[in-house]
């Protein structure tokens, strides 16, 4: 008896362990997609408008000017975006995307929680400047502090003829960097103009490449989509957050259930213990089944107490498990304990999100493994009762 309480404590363990382990770890990955799409956010909108032909289009028309005026509206950004040889100093050089943006831009509140240095300054007075990712800092070693050294952009002109001298082929703009954001690979390369700034590059009076529209909370996006694909969707693309960042989505969502397999795989083997613990138990009280039968109990009330049994040691475990996950999942998310390391700026803890669904996900593979496991063991307790009463 000692040996078979042993082992059920064991399987308990095992389902204890394992059920904290897949709410703590479901609740991690919602907190790394919470964070990521949040920083995602600041040049993701909700709604993206780009022309169906050619790189750029006329936003001055009748339906995107009452559309602006649109009063579930948070930001409507018009953006003249394109790639440029990006020069600064005397020797360093890097092909990036220039991308200029108009003022309600700079609405998005958490536009500075990006920055490493700087600010995130756009104009001043009547002068221009440049918001620039991580990775053109690092190739071309810019100082922002160093008001003698701007960046060189060179756009080639549309209407250059061929000439002796290849740089007059170029259009060639100056301006200093304000600040350097980092948020990750994909945007890090990006240099955040005004658009007045891009205008000038590209002579391009009035055509942009893009709109962007973000709305104010409790907006129905889907049907914002719908709306705008059936006015102009024949002419223009109309993209939502999930598909301008489908390969992301995808990546978060496939290493979430992967991890959620692994762990899966790890509380089969924990529950399956019980099998072993109330296949001792059967051993040990055949005599007792043989005379509960004898008294008039039927195969399935004998099933049903080993069922039981097992079904309660999983439970126990289970709820006890997730009870224990959500207690660290709550303080991981008030105190931030457990840290990545100093060098990370935008988040220095491991960052939590509790779901709902998570735990009842959680429960219900807990419970039907268990209930695999617990109906296993429940049909050995009746395999040889015949022979057993033959005996007694």
């Amino acid at each position: 008896m000692h040996a078979i309480n042993v082992i059920s404590g064991i399987s308990m363990l095992g389902v204890f362990i394992g059920s904290a382990a897949l709410v703590i770890i479901l609740s991690v990955f919602n907190g790394f997609e919470k964070v990521i799409l949040n920083l995602y956010s600041n040049f993701t909108p909700e709604i993206k408008i780009e022309p169906r032909q050619g790189k750029t289009f006329d936003p001055n028309t009748p339906y995107f000017n009452a559309l602006h005026r649109d009063p579930k509206l948070f930001s409507f950004t018009e953006v003249l975006e394109e790639k440029a040889l990006i020069r600064y100093g005397t020797t360093g050089q890097f092909i990036g995307t220039i991308r200029g943006v108009s003022d309600e831009f700079l609405k998005d509140r958490q536009l500075d929680s990006t920055i490493e240095k700087g600010s995130f300054t756009l104009k001043d007075d009547d002068r221009y400047f440049a918001v620039i990712g991580a990775t053109v800092q690092g190739k071309l070693s810019v100082n922002i502090n160093d008001q003698l050294s701007p960046l060189q952009i060179y756009s080639p002109r549309r209407d250059a003829s061929s000439s002796a001298d290849p740089l007059s082929a170029f259009e060639v703009k100056y301006i200093y960097p304000s600040g350097i954001f980092n948020i990750q690979q994909d945007f890090n390369g990006l240099i955040i103009t005004p658009i007045d700034f891009m205008r000038g590059l590209l002579n391009q009076p009035k055509n942009i490449s893009a709109l962007h529209l973000n709305y104010k909370k409790g907006t129905n996006l889907k049907a914002v989509q719908e709306d705008l694909e059936d006015k102009v969707g024949n002419m223009f693309t109309i993209k939502n957050r999930y598909e301008q960042n489908a390969d992301l989505y995808k990546t978060l969502n496939y290493e979430r259930w992967f991890i959620f397999m692994i762990l899966t795989f790890v509380l089969i083997i924990a529950i399956f213990n019980i099998i072993g613990s109330l296949t001792m138990l059967v051993i040990d009280k055949q005599k007792d089944i043989a005379i509960l039968t004898s008294l008039g109990a039927d195969k399935q009330l004998i099933q049903g107490i080993f069922f039981f049994e097992g079904m309660m040691i999983s439970f126990v475990g289970c709820v006890i498990g997730m009870a224990v996950g959500l207690i660290f999942c709550v303080l991981q998310e008030q105190f931030g304990f457990i840290k990545f390391g100093d060098n990370l700026t935008a988040i220095d803890a491991y960052p939590v999100a509790l779901k709902f669904n998570d735990f009842i996900l959680v429960f219900l593979t807990v419970t039907g493994i268990a209930t695999i496991a617990s109906g296993i063991s429940a049909r050995l307790s009746i395999k040889r009762l015949g022979e057993i009463k033959q005996e007694l």
